[in-house]
């Protein structure tokens, strides 16, 4: 059995440099049901649209219910299949992950694909969620390990489920900051950024372990979209001299960036893929730019000791279990 925490061994089987794979290439996803976190804009609702294209039911998990109400025109107007949907959530808040895994729950129905999308980045200002977490770590990693976690049930009921977990090459410069990991003390906002991608290595890795451990089907993936133009910044980053210096940085990087159809082409690899390793982790060829290709990463995220280490914090910070069958 490869070992998941390896970074070679699990994407063994994808070219290191990858053919042009595209949005054409996406197996038919017919009788199919997605759920996409921040499928509002940038890469989530690019990745809506792709898979509601192939034919998914595409579930799309959005903070702002007004700019959430635009993108569900887009991705219906791409549909070839049923008809989007809206699903409020914000990972930021607790009680709305929980509200919306209940939402879904209570339909009995399977969720195929779980895309954990959303994110903020670099937030100049120490903002806290809900429950008092720094803001980037509250919503790019716990928010999304207690919405997968209530999802659970829903994700076993499908015969081949995944869950897709949106990292970045920023994972790269992450470290677990252990003594304090919500940045209490002092805040470092790209600091506080790449820990919460380096964290949804981890996860993933941890995710896909203990999916093996308990004979469930489900596989855990992650992705990153290399340097690609969208608007991760929250609206926080505008705000003050940081933000307005952040807002700068930002231009300047988008003007090198891809655009955020090619950005979206990992994650949707590894959300469709047949027969895709489990803890595989998809990047662009070029790292930065490209068409996808098995991603390098963060010696940090291959470590078991961190990864179980991160999940028991995670349980502990979000009292969500999850619940494997026996």
């Amino acid at each position: 059995m490869a070992n998941v925490f390896s970074a070679g061994t699990t994407t063994a089987s994808l070219p290191l440099i990858a053919r042009r794979w595209t949005i054409d290439d996406i197996p038919d996803q017919t009788g199919k049901t997605a759920v996409v976190t921040g499928a509002n804009s940038g890469l989530g609702l690019r990745t809506a649209e792709a898979l509601a294209a192939k034919g998914a039911h595409v579930l799309m998990a959005c903070r702002n219910e007004l700019r959430a109400a635009a993108a569900l025109e887009s991705v219906a107007a791409a549909a070839t299949g049923p008809k989007p949907e809206v699903l409020p959530l914000d990972l930021a808040d607790l009680t709305s992950v929980r509200r919306a895994a209940d939402h879904l729950d209570v339909r009995g129905n399977a969720i195929d694909v779980l895309v954990n999308n959303a994110g903020v980045m670099a937030l100049p200002r120490n903002v806290r969620t809900a429950e008092g977490f720094d803001a980037q770590f509250g919503t790019n990693h716990l928010g999304h390990y207690a919405f997968t976690g209530l999802l659970l049930p829903a994700l076993l009921r499908a015969p081949d489920p995944r869950v897709v977990t949106v990292s970045s090459i920023a994972a790269w410069g992450g470290v677990i900051n252990w003594p304090d990991p919500n940045w209490r003390v002092l805040y470092v906002r790209w600091l506080a950024y790449s820990q919460s991608k380096l964290a949804n290595l981890l996860f993933t890795a941890e995710l896909n372990r203990r999916a093996r451990e308990h004979g469930a089907a489900l596989i855990a993936v992650s992705a990153h979209p290399g340097l690609s133009a969208t608007n991760l910044y929250d609206s926080e980053a505008e705000k003050g001299v940081g933000g307005r210096l952040a807002a700068l940085q930002q231009r300047a990087l988008v003007g090198l960036a891809q655009s955020d159809r090619m950005g979206a082409l990992p994650q949707l690899y590894a959300a469709t893929m047949p027969g895709l390793p489990g803890n595989s982790y998809l990047g662009p060829a070029f790292e930065t730019f490209g068409y996808p290709r098995r991603a390098f990463r963060n010696p940090l995220a291959c470590s078991r000791t961190q990864a179980r280490a991160l999940w028991r914090l995670s349980e502990s910070l979000t009292d969500v279990n999850y619940p494997w069958p026996h």
